[in-house]
């Protein structure tokens, strides 16, 4: 079984910065694939990014390039999202997610098998 506990989130204004982490615990192995995603009040859940199993290759949702920065510690089973210059329309709960089984379709949710319970960021204007 695998564990996933995100922490970072917070209220920030608008133009600012924070930090996500994703620190994995239980049966983890190198070769999964993450992602985070994540889901504001009424809407549906988005993909924001994601990372290949070896660091490779990252993946951003068109409305956080250049902005956000995913990255991950295999040492450490971590995984990071680098948020800079946050807009109100980033406020949600972010999730981060495993892929066990990675076949290169990151964004789709439903290829996730293990989830965080989610950390919230607001984001004032």
């Amino acid at each position: 079984q695998v564990q996933l506990v995100e922490s970072g989130g917070g209220l920030v204004q608008a133009g600012g910065s924070l930090r996500l982490s994703c620190a994995a615990s239980g049966r983890i192995f190198s070769n999964y694939a993450w992602g985070w995603f994540r889901q504001a009040p009424g809407k549906e859940r988005e993909f924001v990014a994601a990372i290949s199993w070896s660091g490779g290759h990252t993946f951003y949702t068109y409305s956080v390039k250049g902005r956000f920065t995913i990255s991950r510690d295999n040492a450490k089973n971590t995984v990071y999202l680098q948020m800079n210059s946050l807009k109100p329309e980033d406020t949600a709960v972010y999730y981060c997610a495993a892929d066990e089984y990675p076949s290169g379709d990151y964004s789709d949710y439903v290829k996730y098998d293990y989830w965080g319970q989610g950390t919230q960021v607001t984001v004032s204007s």
